[in-house]
């Protein structure tokens, strides 16, 4: 005797070994038997054997009408069995009563099971609207076997393209344009991204990265509501500072300016001039809305997204030939021993004389003609004479404090875009004629502002402090590798600095941490004393530690699609100049530095040589949709060089974090697919 039993779901037959009063021993066609209670076992049988019984029985059911079944079959409940004789004949057999079986089983939206080998017919509207669903369900499918055999073709549905995107950084598993790209990558045995460019999906590699930015960050996109720059009210006392600031021609957001008052007296009054929004924008006001869902200006390689709207920005911008409300830190300077004896805090109108470009006066503004070595004919030679003293002198005080000397040996790289529109106002396309320049680091020019703004930003930090003014600050706990900077309310050592706290509050146009740091100040430079009081932002403020994060995770953001936009850049300037090799110096890890470009790669044959070991390599592939470099050493350009101390510097270590990000990063997934290999993928002080 054979028995057709259930098993979690399943359905198997085999030969009755033994039976007791509430089990059977069954032996199945391979040979294995099973205990399967009594409860389980649906309809016993002679012939035919179980294996054909089975296969008689899944074909027969698929002939069985379910629309007719559900018509005629009772209202109330009903047996197998009992169905399989009113839908075949009175004498149905074994294989008929296992076919209606099965039937039923596998027709929940028609039938549902009341029990072992029991059911009831659903009632009419579940039904319908289980077939509308089946019938959708169809569609759906159809739909997505439609767009896969346009992928795979090699041509891109528009419902495709219009979610690129978001199938490949953050989908919708459910979506058909998802399921679609899955299915058209598992028949062609491609990856994601290589089936989408192939099928002409992606415009240009560098429409790919700026749009995919713009989904990640942007995705209700750049631009601004219409709002009006609120005019600052305060009543504010002239400066007698004749100002002037030091940027790139391409800066619009001047944040800060510089004065030198009293050489020759002996006693000079050094002035550190911040435009001061804080004054006009307030907490919660629609612009400050506008500034902290951005939280930073955002910078690539001719182009930019600011902070705040360009209207705004140049009601506060420190535009030479105007008044420019500022918050101004006056420090009296010893003028033979550079000595810092005080500071001050003013809120002013500061005039501004001159806005100097350092790109213009970079081979002209040198170390020599500042000590008076050589010809000084620019304008505010004398006071940029002693800001260089001062610089000098600052910096090898915090050197001492730091504990060793500050090591950026490289040049920094200059980035621009033929063809985009006059100051880089065009967003570009990814065809423009890219071209890098090197400008060493530490220029004189450079020393001033970076040393001046670090005095303004440690001076104003202790002085938050000292009044019990919450800010944010930034510190790092040593030198040592590993150690990064961190932000938070409380000042602490800052050991890459050599200070001995350190904020962010001179550029209040372009980053949103120092614009709420200068609602801070201005609290301070108005109450003084009883400044904690009146400052917006109060101690253990649980909204400071909301900007904390929110900017830290954008300004990170930011910063990586500025770094990627840079290399992007750079392997256009290797396409366009037609260069196949580079020397490069070793690094670590199979990584290299090339000489003359801003570019971090890997290269064959570059694992068992020693970091700063000078080599050529030939290029070979450069992917600029995944930014990757396929590179091969072909020759040692200093045999005798020794191996170097593991340890790096601070810039080596940035550059390595930046190369070792790893290849571009899908979130779209294959499953059960067999895809090709996956593709791979602005600092302050």
């Amino acid at each position: 005797m054979f028995a057709l039993f259930e098993d979690a779901g399943k359905f198997l037959a085999g030969r009755v070994m033994s039976e007791a009063d509430t089990s059977a021993q069954i032996e199945l066609e391979s040979g294995k038997r099973v205990k399967v209670k009594s409860a389980n076992v649906l309809l016993k049988f002679d012939k035919p054997a179980p294996a054909e019984l089975l296969a008689q029985a899944q074909s027969l059911a698929a002939e069985i009408d379910l629309d007719l079944a559900w018509e005629f079959a009772p209202e109330d409940e009903f047996g197998f069995a009992d169905f399989a004789r009113d839908y075949f004949n009175a004498s149905a057999g074994s294989v008929q009563q296992a076919a209606a079986l099965l039937r039923l089983f596998d027709a929940p939206h028609y039938f549902r099971r009341a029990g072992k080998g029991r059911f009831r017919k659903a009632p009419e509207e579940i039904v319908k609207a289980a077939l509308l669903a089946i019938e959708r369900k169809k569609q759906q499918q159809a739909q997505v076997d439609a767009w896969a055999d346009e992928l795979a073709a090699g041509t891109c549905p528009l419902p495709v393209r219009e979610q690129l995107y978001r199938i490949l950084f953050k989908p919708d598993k459910n979506a058909l344009e998802y399921k679609a790209v899955v299915e058209a990558a598992r028949r062609a045995h491609l990856a994601p991204l290589e089936l989408l460019t192939r099928a002409k999906a992606i415009d240009s590699p560098y429409q790919f990265h700026w749009r995919r930015f713009l989904f990640e960050h942007f995705p209700k996109g750049t631009g601004f509501p219409p709002l009006a720059a609120p005019q600052i009210t305060d009543e504010l006392p002239l400066s007698a500072a004749q100002a002037f600031s030091i940027d790139d021609s391409q800066t619009t957001e001047i944040d800060d300016a510089l004065s030198v008052q009293g050489l020759g007296s002996g006693t000079v009054t050094f002035g550190v001039h911040i435009a001061a929004p804080g004054l006009a924008i307030t907490p919660d006001s629609p612009l400050d809305q506008v500034a902290r869902n951005r939280w930073s200006t955002v910078y690539m390689p001719g182009y930019k997204l600011t902070m705040l709207p360009d209207d705004v920005v140049q009601s506060y911008t420190l535009q030479e030939g105007r008044d420019c409300p500022a918050v101004s830190i006056y420090f009296t300077i010893d003028e033979a021993t550079l000595e810092v004896r005080a500071s001050e805090t003013k809120l002013e109108r500061v005039p501004i004389a001159a806005n100097l470009r350092h790109d213009r006066l970079d081979g002209i503004v040198t170390a020599a003609s500042l000590a008076g070595e050589a010809p000084a004919d620019y304008p505010f030679a004398t006071e940029l004479a002693f800001c260089f003293r001062l610089a000098q002198a600052l910096k090898a005080q915090r050197e001492i404090a730091r504990g060793k000397p500050e090591n950026f040996n490289r040049p920094d790289y200059n980035f621009r875009l033929i063809g985009n529109g006059p100051d880089n106002a065009s967003e570009p396309s990814g065809a423009e004629t890219v071209q890098i320049s090197t400008r060493r680091r530490g220029e004189p020019l450079d020393l001033i502002v970076a040393e001046a703004m670090i005095l303004a930003n440690s001076s104003w930090g202790g002085w938050l402090a000292e009044l019990g003014v919450p800010g944010i600050y930034r510190s790092q706990a040593s030198l040592a590798p590993g150690i990064k900077v961190r932000m938070s309310t409380k000042p602490a050592p800052h050991a890459g600095m050599g200070v001995k706290q350190y904020t962010w509050a001179t550029s209040p146009l372009r980053r949103y941490v120092d614009l709420v740091n200068q609602w801070q100040i201005i609290a301070c430079a108005r109450h003084g004393r009883t400044a904690a009081l009146a400052a917006p932002f109060k101690p253990k403020d649980a909204a400071l530690f909301s900007v904390i994060s929110g900017f830290d995770a954008a300004y990170g953001a930011y910063g990586d699609f500025q770094h990627g936009m840079e290399r992007y850049w750079t392997l256009r300037y290797l396409h366009q100049n037609g260069i196949t090799e580079l020397n490069a110096s070793v690094m670590k890890d199979g990584l290299v530095r090339a000489e003359s470009l801003p570019l971090v790669f890997r290269a064959a044959g570059a694992e068992p040589l020693a970091r700063n070991a000078r080599v050529k390599v030939r290029l070979g592939g450069i992917d600029e949709l995944t930014l990757d470099v396929h590179a091969t050493v072909i020759e040692r350009l200093d045999e005798s060089a020794a191996a170097e101390p593991l340890a790096l510097a601070d810039e080596e270590v940035e550059e390595l974090e930046e190369a070792s990000a790893g290849p571009l990063s899908l979130a779209i997934e294959l499953d059960d697919a067999e895809p090709a290999e996956a593709p791979a993928a602005p600092p302050a002080p």
